[in-house]
This record gives C-alpha cells, sequence and structure tokens, in this order.
C-alpha cells in the first residue's frame, strides 16, 4: 500500500521531529513518499498529484488549513469512487476537523490510530460544504467570522503567534470596529426559508462542533453532522447583549440558541449567502480567501473516505 505523507512544516504544533517520527512510523506498514509544502496553495498540488499518481491513501500532517488544501487536491478532479483514502495527524493550534473525526489530539496517538484503522481497513465516509468552487470540512462564512479570521492572519503574517486569545481579540475588534451593527449586512437564502432573511452573521457548519476554544467545543450548530446537510446560525441582531447571549449558549451542553434573535437552519441541501452592500471576507475552516459578494455553498454528501 502506497502512502503519500504532505506536511507543513509552518504549522503551529509541527516539528521535524514530528514528521520524522511519523514517516518512519507510517514505513514500517507502508511504502511513504514525504512531501513538505513550500506556501500557500501548495498543499493543493501535492494531493493533485497524489491522486493522478495513484496511491492509496493521502496523510496530511498539519493544521486545518492544510487538511482543507489536501482536500481540494483530492477532489480537483471530482467525487468519485477510485479516490484515496484521507488520513489526518493534527499538526495545528486547535484541528477541529481530527478532533470531530474522534482522533487523539496528540500527533504520536492519532498515528497509532490510524495505522491501526489502516490495518483493519476501518474507514468511514463523510459529506463535505462546497462554497462556490472550494471544499471545506467543518466550516465556511461570509462577514465578521471571516473578518476576523483576516485580521489574525494578518497579525500571523507580521509574526504573531496563532493563539485562541488571538481570534478572541480579533473577533471583538471586528465585533466593534469593522462590521454595521445597525443595518445588516448579509442576505441569507436557504430551502427550509419562504423568503430570504438579512442577517449581521452566518455561522455554517458542517460537523459539530464549530471550532474549540483550548478544550471547550464552541457549538453553535449542536445537530451539524458530516452524514447530514448543512447548519446555519444566523444572527438577527448584533447588539453587544444579543452576542454575548448567543456567545454563552455555544458553550453549553444544550446549546441550541434559545432566542428571536437567533436563527438555526438544520440539515439544509444548498445556500447562498450575498453581501448587502460591499463585498465582505469569505473564509473557509480558518482560511481567509479574500472578498466576495455572494457565495453558493451546496451540501456534498459521502464525498470523502475518511481512515479512523
Amino acid at each position: 500500500m502506497r502512502a503519500v505523507l504532505v506536511v507543513n512544516p509552518n504549522a503551529t504544533a509541527t516539528t521535524l521531529r514530528t514528521r520524522d517520527v511519523l514517516a518512519a512510523a507510517l514505513s514500517s506498514d507502508l511504502r511513504v513518499d514525504t512531501f513538505e509544502t513550500k506556501g500557500r496553495g501548495h498543499a493543493i498540488e501535492l494531493a493533485t498529484q497524489a491522486v493522478e499518481t495513484g496511491c492509496d491513501v493521502v496523510v496530511a500532517l498539519g493544521g486545518d488549513g492544510t487538511v482543507n488544501e489536501v482536500v481540494n487536491g483530492m477532489l480537483s478532479g471530482g467525487v468519485h469512487a477510485d479516490l484515496p483514502a484521507l488520513a489526518v495527524v493534527p499538526g495545528g493550534s486547535t484541528n477541529v476537523f481530527a478532533r470531530a473525526l474522534g482522533l487523539p489530539s496528540g500527533a504520536v496517538d492519532a498515528t497509532g490510530q490510524i495505522l491501526e484503522a489502516l490495518d483493519e481497513g476501518r474507514t468511514r465516509r463523510v459529506g463535505l460544504g462546497k462554497a462556490d468552487d472550494r471544499y471545506f470540512t467543518f466550516c465556511a462564512g461570509l462577514g465578521i467570522d471571516a473578518a476576523a479570521v483576516e485580521r489574525v492572519e494578518a497579525k500571523r503574517a507580521k509574526g504573531k503567534r496563532s493563539t485562541h486569545s488571538l481570534y478572541v481579540r480579533s473577533t471583538v475588534n471586528r465585533f466593534y470596529f469593522g462590521t454595521s451593527r445597525r443595518k445588516p449586512p448579509l442576505r441569507l437564502h436557504a430551502p427550509s426559508l419562504m423568503e430570504p432573511r438579512d442577517v449581521f452573521a452566518a455561522l455554517v457548519c458542517n460537523t459539530d462542533p464549530w471550532t474549540y476554544f483550548g478544550e471547550h467545543p464552541v457549538r453553535p450548530c449542536p445537530q451539524a453532522s458530516f452524514d447530514l446537510g448543512l447548519d446555519v446560525l444566523a444572527l438577527a441582531k448584533l447588539s453587544t447583549a444579543a452576542a454575548l447571549r448567543a456567545a454563552g449558549r455555544f458553550f453549553a451542553e444544550d446549546s441550541a440558541p434559545r432566542s428571536k434573535n437567533a436563527l438555526l437552519l438544520h440539515d439544509q441541501p444548498e445556500l447562498i449567502i450575498e453581501a448587502i452592500g460591499k463585498p465582505l471576507p469569505f473564509q473557509v475552516d480558518g482560511d481567509a480567501l479574500g472578498l466576495r459578494q455572494q457565495v453558493r455553498i451546496i451540501s456534498v454528501p459521502g464525498a470523502l473516505r475518511v481512515v479512523v
């Protein structure tokens, strides 16, 4: 069995030692070709080549951004039955996708589980989201959440370390200084809505949780699942009090929002989110992808086979 290992050496929790230990462990059971990413977008190219050369499994070592690029490379030719399986070894600061799959948070333990799963032929099918031409594994957003991600990436480019507190500070900054809190900037279209709704924020989830704050899951859409369509939490009001009430529910065990200002849509096959005025920042899986006027987001059931 042949594996291609795609490593992001700049991921927050990835080291050369981790790479070498992982490659050695995989080589005990597999024929492994290891490639390091050289910059943004390179993991897409490497995963595309891995599929074209007929490997059996693509292993991504890095954070959620690396996983997203690998997934998009694997699916560059579309969804089909002959695709290799995907294995994920967490190497970032949050690792939402890996944790949502039930993988251990440590790279060594996750590698052990992956090797055991490969030996037993243990995989599962997961559905993905697709925003225009970009697949995502766990979340997408247009507006304030993407603006916060954009700000974090700008800080990281200047040498700041990616931390949970940096994300919180960036979100608070964009809440008060980067978005209108009087007039809704977004219009949401969905099959379960009788008519489009103007909202201040729309968080699109392909699984639960949406992200983590340290070890605590953040759960705006607690019913979201890889086995169903997309879930959305939209906020019809963005005052400080309304935002704090919604955020407080995100950490509760039963976290479904209970407010007239919170709209929760479950198991949607497709959505359209449009910016009412100027184009707004857009993100998938925690990576900023520039400005968009409108995004069409669809659910892609059973798109990928994942080693678990």
